[in-house]
């Protein structure tokens, strides 16, 4: 059998320095998101600018998502060297003059500018794992990936909120750039400017403009969707805000998919589709990204809203969570790599998630600690395999001059099946406050007078972070303030229960992975040259034979 080959050979000192490399430009992307969330109240009470505080997270997720998919195919056109460190530089850039910002909308458009850079962070460390190992290796190396993730996740809260407390918030900004400047410096060194060979292709400027076009009011209508106007009313799927954007994205998508089936080029090439293999990854990663977010977001919610916790600490009740998605992530890298099957393992880690998730919507705010966290650790487990499992399959499903724009692909899905999932979820977590919170009341024997006016909704805006029974004895008349205790344990009830039953999104998400999963076909991951047949249209079930480029 002849010599397992990568596209790039270089020796495995090297190979090993830019791994490190790409894993701190990595954990910059994921580590920047849970920093600033916890800084974020800090900023904002700071700069004055509490009516524009989503616009801080809205301006870096849309320029962050939107760049995603055109960084993966300027990589596969220009190299992933020159992406990554323009990628690295304007992540370091905007998060230089995030620091130095004086008001909100300075803040605002340096995040924008953030989250241009953090764009290719993600998906282009993974393609350069593609670029340097062998299908059959990058199992074990992509598992770290997952690792890493998680771990940003653990350290982020601490981090975020000892720097806020001791130091200064713009140090939450300013401690990116020395660990950038090292990722930048070990790429910039040692790792070579690979592309395919051949011709450079055209690049598609229409195709960018309208996908651009169309994923931002998708983005910003899904961040709308439940905010709370100045007038106090929230803004549901029907306001122009939210369905008029949504109507809006599918309109410039389907403009967007027509132009791309026309061009020599696509931006984002749609006959990988047709790669059976390839689009059911890309369905599944959507899937449990929907359901996978859903606990990220509303378990530190209710940690701070029903149990009192601060955000910080919030964020550490998650570690059981997080330590299942770091070790299977890890563990299954390792097998996939030296069994060389995937479909299996990531079918059962799917199923897994779903009874996670199942378990999760017993949800209650009596809960014992251990069986929450039992909970969390199934999730967990579950989870684990899929962050570093699918992206190992997409890359062994498509040619090798295309990983870049299907590795890319893969992270795009799984941010917006995150946003998608989210804005559901929040809709029916909404509902089922409501629809809970008179019950219980009723059951915690508040007469009807009162449960009557937290029917009409009084009971909504009782439901963020702080001392509730203090709110309430503001609220509410000294005749009725004995019932303050039922009513503070009817409120958190009835949250607990609204996001525990939040979860059973998670399951259908979950369970529709686990047939997304099922419908794969398994290609065995190529472990030489001998095992490749001649190149292959992206419409074929096996990936074309890579370019190599040998480097001294």
């Amino acid at each position: 059998m002849a010599q397992a080959h990568p596209s790039i050979e270089l020796s495995q000192r090297a190979r090993l320095a830019i791994v490190c490399a790409v894993m701190l430009g990595l954990f910059l992307s994921a580590l920047d998101q849970t920093v600033v969330g916890t800084a974020l109240p800090t900023i904002v009470t700071d700069l004055g600018g509490n009516s524009l505080y989503v616009w801080v997270v809205t301006a870096y997720l849309v320029t962050g998502t939107v760049t995603i998919p055109i960084y993966g195919k300027l990589s596969d056109i220009f190299g992933r060297k020159i992406m990554l460190i323009i990628g690295i530089s304007l992540f370091l850039l905007g998060s230089a003059l995030s620091g130095l910002s004086q008001n909100m909308a300075e803040l605002i458009a340096f995040r924008g500018l953030q989250g241009l850079g953090a764009g290719a962070l993600f998906p282009i460390s993974l393609a350069i794992i593609g670029d340097l190992f062998t299908p059959r290796e990058r199992g074990k190396y992509q598992g770290f990936f997952g690792a890493v993730f998680g771990l940003a996740f653990l350290v982020g809260p601490f981090l975020g909120g000892f720097i806020t407390d001791n130091i200064s918030w713009h140090w939450v900004f300013y401690v990116n750039i020395p660990i950038g400047i090292v990722a930048l410096a070990v790429i910039s060194w040692i790792l070579p400017n690979h592309r395919s060979e051949g011709p450079r292709p055209a690049i598609d400027y229409l195709g960018a403009l309208l996908f651009t076009a169309a994923v931002i009011p998708l983005l910003i209508g899904l961040t709308e969707k439940g905010l709370t106007t100045a007038s106090g009313q929230t803004i549901g799927w029907l306001d122009w805000r939210v369905g008029g954007l949504l109507a809006l994205a599918a309109v410039l998508g389907a403009v967007f998919i027509f132009v791309e089936s026309r061009v020599a080029e696509p931006i984002v090439p749609l006959d990988l589709f047709k790669v059976r293999t390839y689009a059911a990854s890309q369905a599944a990663m959507f899937l449990l990204s929907f359901a996978f977010f859903i606990g990220v977001i509303f378990l530190p919610r209710y940690y701070q809203a029903v149990r009192g916790i601060s955000a910080t600490a919030s964020g550490y009740m998650l570690w059981p969570l997080l330590l299942g998605m770091m070790g299977t992530s890890v563990l299954a890298g390792l097998v996939i790599s030296r069994t060389g099957r995937y479909k299996l393992l990531l079918v059962g880690s799917m199923a897994l998630s779903a009874i996670g998730m199942l378990l999760m919507t017993q949800l209650s705010a009596t809960v014992g600690d251990w069986t929450l966290w039992g909970w969390m650790l199934v999730v967990g487990i579950g989870i684990g395999p899929s962050m570093s499992g699918y992206t190992v399959v997409v890359q062994n499903a498509v040619p090798q001059r295309s990983i870049g724009v299907a590795t890319s692909n893969l992270t795009f899905f799984r941010q917006v099946g995150g946003s998608v999932g989210l804005a559901v979820a929040g809709t029916y977590l909404a509902s089922t406050f409501s629809t809970q919170l008179p019950k219980n009341l009723a059951k915690a024997g508040v007469p009807t007078a009162l449960t009557s006016h937290f029917k009409a909704g009084g009971g909504a805006s009782l439901t963020g972070v702080g001392n509730l029974a203090a709110q309430l004895r503001h609220l509410l008349p000294p005749p009725v303030r004995h019932f303050i205790p039922e009513i503070v344990y009817a409120i958190h009830e009835s949250l607990a229960q609204a996001i525990g039953g939040s979860f059973w999104l998670g399951v259908v998400g979950a369970g529709l992975g686990v047939l997304a999963a099922l419908y794969m076909k398994e290609v065995p991951l190529r472990t030489s040259l001998a095992e490749h047949r001649p190149p292959a249209r992206p419409a074929q079930e096996d990936a074309a034979e890579p370019e190599l480029v040998k480097v001294p």
